[in-house]
């Protein structure tokens, strides 16, 4: 896989300059973690299987564990990468995504569009001059589409939960991590140690991610000609990457420009995970703002 070469942010100034700059923006921030999520109950709370929505995430990772292979991956990207499934807008896509409800997430059970906007809101209000963030907010959970019929309705296996690197040793930071005893690339020597099939700093564009929706709207972002800059693509491409962003792990797989990226997926994380709530977005009222935003960064029409 070829390095990336989408552009960065631009902050203006020395080096120096551009750490204090960067640490004033993430300072700003305004929005306040919640005690709890839609259910009432704690966030990211995948130990304390005592609800039947909890049953469900626990077995949607067994299955999840077991099946994501190095080469069901790459068959995978292979497959979806020829972007030949439709052509539709932006909004297009998430009207779509309101059929679609994600089986791995343990905070909420709402249709993705009403996720979408609760994250891009939160963000635009403590970080309004950064444009860029709020559309990434909006889009980057689009590639879940993955599991309408229209895509193949691929299972949610393949398409959601927490992503992690293929073709070399599962972290035990990963959540559930018990069920990769059955995955066949735990006792394959060429997959199953620390790099496996990498080397140290290569970079996590040149690292396979087990399959789901970030990989395939970071595809279709990329190919489709977004100018979103190349933070809000990393985003996109590794939200759901828990491991790194929570737990450190995987670190030496980066690269500098991984390491630069990763501080504004840590912001974004906060907006992702904790909007999650019963607070109700009118649709109507911002979607002129996110069309303008979309028009300025992604063509009219996409192939996916």
């Amino acid at each position: 896989m070829a390095a990336s070469s989408e552009n960065k942010p631009e902050l203006a100034g020395s080096q120096e300059e551009k750490k204090i700059e960067f640490n004033a923006l993430k300072s700003c921030a305004a929005f306040t973690v919640p005690d709890t999520n839609s259910f009432g109950g704690t966030f990211r709370d995948y130990n304390n299987a005592q609800t039947e929505r909890q049953k469900s995430v626990e077995e949607f990772y067994r299955l999840q564990h077991i099946n994501q292979t190095y080469d069901f991956v790459k068959r995978m990207r292979e497959e979806y990468g020829k972007l030949n499934k439709a052509e539709m807008s932006i909004w297009e896509c998430c009207e779509l995504l309101n059929e679609v409800v994600d089986d791995s997430d343990p905070d909420i059970d709402e249709p993705q569009i009403e996720h979408l906007l609760q994250s891009a809101e939160a963000m635009r209000k403590d970080y309004p001059d950064e444009d860029w963030l709020h559309l990434t907010a909006l889009v980057h959970d689009l590639g879940k589409v993955l599991h309408h019929s229209k895509f193949g309705g691929l299972p949610q296996w393949a398409v959601v939960g927490d992503t992690f690197p293929v073709g070399c040793a599962f972290s035990e930071s990963i959540v559930h991590h018990k069920y990769f005893k059955e995955n066949p690339d735990n006792n394959n020597p060429k997959y199953n140690t620390k790099l496996g099939v990498y080397s140290e700093g290569c970079g996590l564009n040149n690292v396979y991610m087990s399959f789901g929706h970030d990989d395939y709207m970071y595809l279709v972002a990329k190919e489709n000609g977004t100018t979103l800059p190349s933070a809000g693509l990393f985003i996109i491409r590794y939200h759901s990457f828990y491991p790194l962003h929570r737990e450190g792990a995987y670190k030496y797989l980066m690269n500098k420009e991984d390491e630069e990226n990763l501080k504004w997926l840590q912001i974004f994380n906060k907006y992702d995970l904790y909007s999650k709530s019963n607070v109700r977005v009118d649709v109507e009222k911002v979607k002129p703002y996110y069309m303008s935003l979309i028009k300025k960064y992604f063509p009219e029409k996409l192939k996916w």
